[in-house]
């Protein structure tokens, strides 16, 4: 759940420095987790269907993707579930 709850705060401060009040914010970004979380689970459908069928050509949810993948979000991702796999590990011997 950590994870989740790092990129809900990270989501909440883009929100706030978009000029939404913080309820606000977090209200939406937990709204917009739920929905996508029902969809994932309900749906059966594979991550990357569901982000295409989302995600309008030239739209703000490409430019916002392409944003991320040029910071490298996914690569820190994979990372760091990597770096916590080897604690766990090293925690364990």
């Amino acid at each position: 759940p950590a994870y989740f709850y790092f990129l809900v705060e990270a989501m909440t401060d883009a929100g706030i420095l978009l000029g939404l009040p913080r309820a606000q914010a977090h209200d939406l970004i937990v709204q917009a987790a739920i929905g996508a979380a029902v969809m994932l689970r309900d749906s059966g459908e594979h991550p990357v269907k569901l982000r295409e069928a989302v995600t309008s050509p030239a739209g703000t949810t490409i430019s916002a993707i392409r944003e991320l993948e040029n910071h490298g979000v996914r690569a820190a991702l994979i990372a760091a579930l990597e770096a916590a796999r080897d604690r766990s590990r090293e925690l364990a011997s």
